[in-house]
């Protein structure tokens, strides 16, 4: 991190990032300041674009579930079951229900693991250290039942188009109530630390309000918006999978600050414990996957949402008639969320912006897929698949 002054603007500028030991991802945030309090702030980002829409132009239906789960570790499959629920509309083909259970039952399983993942990453950021290392303790709880019931612990591969790949055993069933007691419990004493540690609230309360004006203004998403009382929830607002059989209650807080947006996560996993403990007592008999789905799918567009941990997560499908889609867009909660940083950093104190990041759960890879690409020949436009993969072998080969 440099400062540097604008002879032009006569401003004060402190750069961070894209490389930097607080941020986890690269992103390069600049912020102008005036003593110790930001007056403007700006933000970079497409350091980790990885080409993934486009490349999902060039692989048929089945690769690209296991594709768009490289969107997010944190969250995989909660893209793979978007793509797969818009795929299977365009395909017409319905899922069984007890599939679907199983989907919102995996889904709800890493809600927990990323609120808990993103709870020590917070705590982190505010200096509590010791936070940070029980909650990553404790989440290697959740990521052991995901993986004896994936056989992965971070992308999952749980569906298939038209289903799941695999049932819940008694055993497994076992295993993931005894887990569930376990972070319940833990979960209770991380609510009680977030809301009375005396140095953890002065890194929370009052800090980076968010009215709930401004956070329907700003189109805000998630746990972000609910704690600034905006009910939305898209699991409650447009049920998929089998959250009409499972129906969730939404948690807001009012307040708007990073106290709340701690407390609506973590009320948000004992919602999370219900539920899969409801689905497992609840488990809809019959099979697990549809018994055909087709090779070519035809011409058609469709739009599926679901409520990710972050966030509302908004997939675009278009088919041309071929084994290949036409076109994946996908519009991730981070994006959604990123302008209320930039908005709350102005009038607080430089000290407070990697806690108002980390506030959003933010997930920079999730936000890169796409690129326009301009070249020294003043060239603007979007290439194949084929001629970018030969530009960066051609690129390497010079560099040798």
């Amino acid at each position: 991190m440099t400062a540097v002054i604008s002879p032009k603007k006569e401003k004060f500028i402190i750069p961070i990032g894209p490389q930097h030991p607080a941020l986890k991802e690269p992103g390069h945030f600049e912020f102008a300041v005036d003593g110790e309090i930001v007056t403007e702030a700006t933000v970079r980002l497409g350091y980790v674009h990885r080409g993934i829409e486009k490349g999902a132009e060039a692989r048929n239906w089945t690769q690209n579930l296991y594709l768009v789960e490289r969107i997010c570790g944190i969250c995989s499959h909660i893209h793979a079951l978007t793509y797969a629920l818009g795929v299977e509309v365009l395909a017409e083909v319905e899922v069984p229900p007890r599939a679907q259970a199983i989907r919102v039952l995996v889904a709800e399983l890493e809600r927990i693991h990323s609120h808990l993942l993103w709870f020590g990453v917070a705590a982190h950021e505010a200096g509590f250290d010791t936070l940070f290392m029980y909650s990553w303790r404790d989440r290697e709880t959740i990521m052991d039942i995901l993986e004896a019931l994936t056989g992965n612990r971070v992308n999952y591969s749980a569906n298939v188009l038209g289903g799941v790949k695999f049932d819940i055993s008694d055993e497994q069933r076992k295993v993931i109530l005894d887990g569930l007691d376990f972070l319940e419990k833990r979960t209770h004493h991380y609510l009680d630390v977030a809301t009375s540690d005396g140095m953890f609230l002065q890194r929370t309360r009052g800090i980076g309000i968010t009215r709930l004006q401004d956070a329907q203004r700003l189109g805000i998403v998630g746990p972000t918006a609910r704690a600034s009382g905006v009910m939305r929830d898209v699991r409650v607002d447009a049920p998929y999978a089998a959250y009409d059989m499972f129906p969730i209650n939404i948690v807001v807080e009012t307040a708007g600050d990073l106290e709340a947006r701690f407390v609506v996560r973590l009320k948000e996993l004992f919602e999370s414990f219900r539920l899969v403990r409801e689905i497992l007592d609840n488990l809809p008999p019959g099979d697990l996957q549809a018994k055909r789905f087709p090779r070519r799918i035809k011409p058609g567009e469709v739009i599926s949402r679901v409520e990710a941990p972050r966030g509302e997560v908004f997939y675009y499908i278009r088919s041309n008639g071929s084994d290949m889609p036409e076109r994946v867009k996908v519009r991730t909660p981070t994006l959604c969320n990123m302008a209320s940083v930039l908005s709350l950093a102005v009038g607080h104190h430089l000290a407070d912006m990697p806690m108002l990041l980390v506030g959003i759960d933010p997930c920079f890879s999730c936000n890169d897929r796409g690129v326009s690409i301009c070249s020294s020949q003043g060239e603007h436009g979007r290439w194949t698949w084929e001629r970018l993969r030969q530009f960066g072998i051609d690129y390497y080969a010079n560099k040798v």
